[in-house]
């Protein structure tokens, strides 16, 4: 078993399938992972209820020889950065067990997605960034602000960029679209169907589709290439603003490669860009 830094993802995994007893010891060791690297044997049997030869068998089950053993694999999997158990914010939470919470999800999904995507797939997305003559940003609820957030970044490579959150704006864009034009569709589900539609419409007409979505999804099925953008398991009501975070990181990534892609020459067109804003801002006070 795979039991290094990923532990606590692979207890989360098989929460539901533990017996009762190790069950207790589970949700006392997700509860607050940190803390558990410090527990006693005798202390966390304590605090799950549990009796110490029931802690010593739920080690053995996740393929660790005792309970000190299994400290070392969970302080592994705090230094990782995957150790970031995301767990719903609950109507008791003060501020300092929400906060911690919602960081938590944040970084838990970030670390996730940087594992999961695929390189070669971020350098054809820069090549289709490269290649187009305009760029149209879609993206409807909670992905608009990502879309609007492109068009900032973008607009710097002298291109001509749009950003669109009503649908029909959409729909009439993607109606006249040539080839040579770049439509990136943002979607946390990818199933959407009148974002699909859209997609489907521009393909039709010669442009190509890049997809910002989930894997396997209706979208990323009819895009010319998607950056499968992984979906939490868990869809309470806090998922979107973990998702949206991913989303602008994958754009913040597409915009250095393309900034790398344009090489030193196009550096004194960003540079006039970042002087323009001088006159607007007050001196920093020494």
């Amino acid at each position: 078993m795979d039991h290094g830094r990923n532990l606590l993802e692979q207890i989360k995994n098989r929460l539901e399938a533990l017996n009762k007893a190790e069950r207790k010891v589970a949700e006392v060791i997700l509860e607050d992972p940190q803390q558990a690297t410090r527990y006693s044997i005798a202390a966390l049997a304590q605090a799950a209820r549990v009796s110490e030869p029931t802690v010593n068998r739920f080690c053995r089950s996740f393929g660790v020889s005792g309970y000190p053993e299994l400290k070392i694999q969970l302080a592994q999997s705090l230094a990782s950065g995957a150790a970031y158990v995301s767990r719903a914010v609950e109507a008791d939470d003060g501020p300092e067990a929400y906060t911690r919470k919602i960081f938590g999800s944040a970084i838990a999904s970030l670390d996730a997605a940087c594992k999961s995507i695929d390189p070669q797939l971020v350098s054809r997305a820069v090549d289709l960034m490269i290649q187009a003559r305009q760029i149209h940003f879609f993206g409807l609820g909670a992905s608009a602000p990502v879309a609007l957030d492109a068009q900032h970044k973008f607009f710097r490579f002298n291109l001509p960029v749009t950003a669109h959150a009503d649908v029909l704006m959409q729909r009439m864009l993607a109606s006249v679209a040539h080839t040579g034009e770049l439509f990136v569709i943002v979607s946390y589900t990818g199933r959407t169907r009148e974002l699909v539609e859209v997609a489907r419409i521009a393909r039709d007409n010669g442009a190509s589709v890049l997809g910002l979505t989930a894997a396997g999804s209706p979208l990323a099925k009819v895009c010319t290439l998607s950056l499968d953008i992984p979906l939490p398991e868990d869809t309470d009501i806090y998922m979107p603003m973990t998702s949206r975070i991913i989303q602008l990181t994958v754009l913040d990534a597409l915009a250095a490669g393309v900034t790398l892609r344009r090489g030193v020459d196009f550096q004194p067109h960003l540079r006039k860009i970042k002087e323009s804003l001088l006159a607007t801002r007050y001196p920093t006070e020494g």
